[in-house]
């Protein structure tokens, strides 16, 4: 099988490293076929950033290894995904005149605008990961999608800058080299995953994705076609396993068992009566404590992250999105979630799962699966050879102080319809 025909989603996290192979039959294939998957335990990071290169490294390859004997196919070169708290977003606008003699704006004025929208100050030790059109204004008429063709004078585009820290982003980009690959794309974890567990009419409507990482909670805000929002909160299932070892005084190993076979988040669905025997799930334990006590500690720490969703879709004012909110991650499995979710957002809430792929469906449609699979779709938009996807580069100094931000790839087709 050709490589060119290959394309691999190697989604980094907190505590897991999974790995997605699938094969294209065709350039304009919409559906690409899984042909291998690998996961394994991810060590070396924390809330998304990673602390020790070598476990981290030791992860990957284990991740790789088990998708290359499913699929037969040794993998070389993979698109990643980034997260952390360290991640930020913030609106920026780009402006350029029209070029071309009839005062059509052309694909190059588009491009000049959004580049023209990479010149921000940045900290030293910061850099762009995504330049993301929103909508573009053509001589102060504004809400357009796609300005190619049209006429008039001035384009400008709003644009959301997604901007992380540079120690951050060498770190895993050494983790990746140092298992042997080469990275084609770095792209947002919460970014990939809304491209596939999302439709067109719900990012119409309004939704927005949360990313249940063991970290962190990344949260995506569409509303009309766009991309209006993005947030990394600095909590995630993690810390509720710290919780439940801190609350019973056990080894997080221990807590994590606890969480995945007794919690619940909703702890007046629990019986009083209902006991959990700590030596059965780790000889070195003992004692008995109450299932109950344990749900209520797993509804505490999500009751948190809820809170702090709501703060932000305050803050943009969407506090009533007509799609709702849909849950992706290892933490959107915990059990009764969706309930407390529709209860403390007071928004429609549903798992969220891979979509629009063939091959090994059953071993991917899980929720954990989202960034892996959203990947393979970011992938696809990013080597098309179509026109209205190319690529292009941004490298831009401002003689008032602005820093070079240096060359980073984008495909404007990702946000135009």
């Amino acid at each position: 099988m050709a490589k060119d025909n290959i394309i691999v989603g190697l989604d980094v996290g907190t505590t897991k490293v999974r790995t997605v192979i699938a094969s294209i039959k065709a350039k304009d294939d919409a559906r690409p076929k899984i042909i291998g998957v690998g996961e394994s335990a991810s060590s070396g990071m924390r809330k998304g950033v990673v602390v020790d290169i070598e476990e981290m490294t030791k992860s990957i390859k284990r991740s790789i290894d088990n998708a290359e004997r499913v699929s037969g196919v040794n993998i070389d070169k993979v698109f990643v995904s980034v997260g952390g708290s360290h991640v930020k977003a913030r609106g920026n606008k780009g402006v350029a005149a029209v070029s071309r003699a009839d005062e059509e704006f052309s694909q190059e004025d588009v491009m000049r605008a959004i580049d023209n929208a990479s010149i921000l100050y940045l900290d030293p030790n910061r850099e762009i990961i995504h330049i993301i059109p929103r909508e573009f204004n053509i001589d102060g008429q504004g809400g357009i999608q796609d300005p190619r063709g049209m006429s008039g004078f001035k384009l400008e585009v709003d644009a959301l800058i997604v901007e992380g820290l540079t120690p951050y982003i060498k770190n895993l980009r050494k983790c990746i080299n140092n298992a042997g690959l080469e990275i084609r794309g770095l792209v947002l974890n919460v970014l990939a995953a809304s491209q596939a567990v999302l439709t067109k009419k719900q990012k119409e409507l309004g939704v927005v994705v949360l990313d249940f990482g063991g970290g962190t909670v990344g949260m995506a805000v569409y509303e009309e076609g766009k991309l209006l929002h993005i947030n990394i909160l600095p909590v995630g299932s993690a810390h509720i396993t710290n919780d439940i070892a801190i609350g019973l005084r056990t080894s997080v190993e221990t807590a994590e068992k606890i969480k995945l076979a007794y919690g619940s988040c909703l702890p007046e669905e629990v019986s009083k009566k209902e006991t959990i025997d700590l030596s059965k799930i780790d000889e070195k334990e003992e004692g008995v404590v109450g299932r109950r006590e344990i749900s209520k500690i797993v509804e505490a720490r999500m009751d948190d992250i809820f809170s702090l969703v709501n703060k932000e879709l305050k803050k943009i004012d969407r506090e009533r999105l007509p799609a709702g909110a849909i849950l992706i991650g290892g933490g959107a499995k915990t059990p009764d979630i969706i309930d407390l979710a529709k209860e403390k957002l007071k928004l429609p809430v549903q798992l969220g799962y891979p979509q629009g792929i063939d091959g090994l469906v059953d071993k991917i449609d899980d929720p954990t699966f989202a960034t892996s699979i959203g990947l393979i779709f970011w992938a696809l938009e990013m080597t098309s050879d179509k026109e209205d996807r190319k690529m292009f580069s941004i490298g831009k100094v401002s003689p008032s102080g602005f820093k070079a931000i240096g060359r980073i790839k984008s495909w404007l087709k990702n946000f135009l319809p």
